[in-house]
């Protein structure tokens, strides 16, 4: 019942978004911008050992999309809370967690499509993917892993504030130093000695370092001797499963919470 009601809810959220294009297009436009950004304006003046900056940045582009997509999750459920569609969902027999799972799946399809894209964007800039098509396609998944795992982060915290408002500054608070105190756009060995061991132990670092591994774009950059950066995609793999096993119950007993107001 719940996987049929979550497919259902799914196809609600992806019809919303048909309805309302400039969602998609501003999600898209996005990386896209990052991308150009990033790899023109300040790629001449940030060297890397043995790679270029365009293929040292990709890696941390896609880790800080996907993230940033996985708000979807948090500032739908504050609106929906908000317009009362989750007292009409109440009234309906459906699966209580089917709003959850529809929720979290369709921002999953929104970051796989922007993953897409920005590969597409940074194959035009110069970016090249340096290992095996299985590795590749290894790096995809563990990137959309990690935003559906992080998507259920946020829809816990949109369903904790107040307003739909609130949600984009309480995310921004939690994201911004998780994506740029990382080793997603500078080498972590650049940073003063605090923050340096903040990014080194930072999971996006581990996400973003365990994809440059498999997109094979590590050039010679010598890996810091932290342990989430020497196991970098055990590390990422271990959260992802954290994140599932500790946030999945506590979204439904939430939503239950809600519910039953």
């Amino acid at each position: 019942m719940w996987f049929s009601d979550g497919w259902t809810v799914t196809k609600r959220n992806l019809t919303k978004l048909k309805r309302s294009p400039d969602m998609l297009v501003f999600a898209i436009l996005q990386p896209i911008m990052f991308v150009l950004l990033f790899s023109q304006i300040y790629g001449g003046s940030i060297e890397v050992e043995g790679s270029d900056y365009t293929q040292y940045l990709m890696a941390g582009i896609f880790a800080q999309t996907v993230i940033f997509g996985s708000t979807f999750s948090g500032s739908a459920m504050a609106q929906d809370l908000k317009d009362g569609i989750i007292d009409r969902f109440r009234t309906l027999p459906m699966s209580s967690s089917a709003v959850l799972i529809g929720r979290t799946n369709s921002d999953l399809v929104l970051n796989a499509l922007s993953v897409i894209i920005m590969m597409g964007t940074g194959l035009l800039v110069g970016w090249r993917v340096n290992t095996s098509l299985s590795s590749a396609l290894a790096g995809i998944g563990l990137l959309l892993l990690f935003s559906y795992a992080f998507s259920w982060v946020m829809a816990l915290l949109g369903m904790s504030v107040k307003s739909p408002e609130v949600i984009n500054n309480a995310s921004f608070m939690i994201l911004f130093p998780l994506t740029f105190i990382s080793n997603a756009f500078v080498l972590s060995s650049t940073l003063p000695g605090p923050l340096e061991a903040f990014a080194n132990w930072n999971p996006v670092s581990a996400l973003v370092q365990a994809v440059r591994e498999l997109f094979g774009n590590t050039g010679t950059v010598p890996v810091p001797d932290a342990w989430p950066m020497q196991n970098a995609v055990v590390t990422v793999m271990i959260g992802i499963v954290l994140m599932l096993v500790i946030f999945v119950p506590l979204c439904i007993r939430k939503f239950a919470s809600i519910s039953s107001r």
